[in-house]
């Protein structure tokens, strides 16, 4: 007998280019049969969730998130930001690991393992650092924290300025098989910025980060990915001419991936001047030239993934200003509704597209077993009403943060049900 069956469902698993109404049945927390009608046997004390005119996918992913967990409890904690994930319809995420301390040792691994398998509402993975301390001057026990669990590396919020030890990264990379996960801002450029560079920079008088800044390091470290045979992944693309490096190198054979988030594929800049911090982010809102770009590299395929690298901030301090407030917004409770609204309803991505951007794609480069419906796969799924509209209300999100530029937004397509391990969460 199942533990959970999900029928009348649409389902879509881009995994197994499977595309049709049925059901699903999960036992022992696995996928045991999809498609076709289900005996009603199968149906006995099991949980039964009618998805009668509802999509039903693969549970969502998001593989570039901060959970501030340890260290900035204040802003977020694994079970509060995980709690925020399941409403958003993501069964597993992938955190970061610039808290503090930073993650950058394999004990610090099992440690964030240890508080997840206690509070966590959904899966997590964790990334290690690159440098120690992220302090760009020596490599981590990357093997050492491989073996632990690490799924990846990242000093996301700052930039591996030494090429060298960037080589050597991609190197262990090339070795082991995992992805580098690299911030590409040069710092030397983008000193003292608090937003894109440009017309509205110029108006509000405020520094303003070059496009070149994330376009000179994407180019860098394409080089070197491309001279180690490494996997390079660029977290968080945001300009034109990263869209474009990004193209070529995979046109040479680069193993190059790379993200885009939903503020930087639907605001501009000019954002800044309407809500002030809610806008500040790094790197920054750009033009309507690059979300142009950036829509354009997900029809292509050129941008692989979808991720919010959600980045919770105390209200304190957004309250601020510009040029103190913290970097980044919320984003696990409304990535899908956005890709829903300004994606898939335009035609840019069919919904088979985007949900493969949230799922198998994202379980891929991070090499985890998670983002498929396959019989005897975990039991991880997202059920969603792509009709639904509602309205962004941030005073009931599950984070304990509030700093997100689309409160009051009304948006179409929201999750409806999230399932891990067949178990509802």
């Amino acid at each position: 007998m199942s533990d959970a069956c999900i029928i009348n469902g649409h389902i879509i698993d881009p995994a197994n280019n499977i595309d049709e109404v049925g059901d699903i049945s999960i036992t022992d927390g696995k996928i045991a049969k999809v498609g076709g009608k289900e005996a009603l046997t199968d149906l006995q004390n099991a949980n039964v969730y009618d998805a009668t005119g509802l999509i039903v996918v693969p549970g969502l992913i998001d593989m570039h998130v901060h959970l501030r967990e340890p260290g900035f409890e204040h802003k977020e904690t694994i079970a509060t930001g995980t709690a925020a994930a399941a409403a958003g319809g993501f069964t597993s995420v992938a955190c970061m690991a610039n808290t503090s301390p930073v993650i950058d040792t394999p004990e610090k691994i099992e440690q964030i393992y240890d508080i997840a398998s206690k509070t966590a509402t959904t899966n997590v993975f964790p990334f290690g650092s690159i440098t120690t301390g992220l302090a760009g001057e020596e490599l981590t026990d990357m093997r050492g924290m491989h073996s632990a669990g690490a799924v990846g590396f990242s000093d996301d919020g700052v930039t591996v300025m030494n090429a060298a030890l960037m080589r050597d990264a991609l190197t262990l990379s090339a070795e082991l098989g995992f992805p580098i996960m690299v911030h590409c801002e040069e710092h030397n450029l983008n000193a003292g910025a608090v937003m894109n560079l440009g017309e509205t920079s110029r108006k509000l008088g405020l520094v303003g980060s070059p496009n070149a800044a994330e376009d000179i390091i994407v180019a860098r470290d394409i080089m070197l990915a491309e001279m180690t045979g490494g996997h390079l992944h660029v977290l968080h693309v945001s300009t034109a001419g990263a869209v474009e490096l990004i193209r070529q190198a995979k046109k040479r054979g680069v193993h190059v991936t790379a993200e885009v988030c939903p503020h930087h594929w639907i605001l501009t800049d000019s954002e800044v001047e309407k809500q002030g911090t809610n806008a500040k982010m790094h790197p920054p809102l750009r033009t309507q030239t690059d979300i142009d770009a950036i829509i354009e590299g997900l029809r292509d395929g050129t941008i692989d993934a979808i991720a919010t690298d959600h980045a919770p901030h105390a209200p304190s301090e957004k309250a601020q200003g510009m040029l103190d407030a913290p970097n980044g917004i919320i984003g696990l409770e409304t990535c899908l509704s956005l890709a829903l609204t300004y994606l898939v309803q335009p035609g840019h991505l069919t919904l088979t597209e985007a949900i493969a951007k949230m799922t198998a794609i994202p379980a891929n480069i991070l090499g985890i077993d998670r983002g498929t419906l396959s019989v005897g796969a975990v039991g991880d799924v997202t059920v969603i009403d792509v009709d639904a509209i509602n309205r962004v209300d941030v005073t009931k999100s599950r984070s304990k943060s509030r700093n997100t530029p689309f409160t009051g937004w009304e948006l179409r397509g929201w999750q409806t049900i999230t399932l891990r391990e067949g178990k509802k969460i």
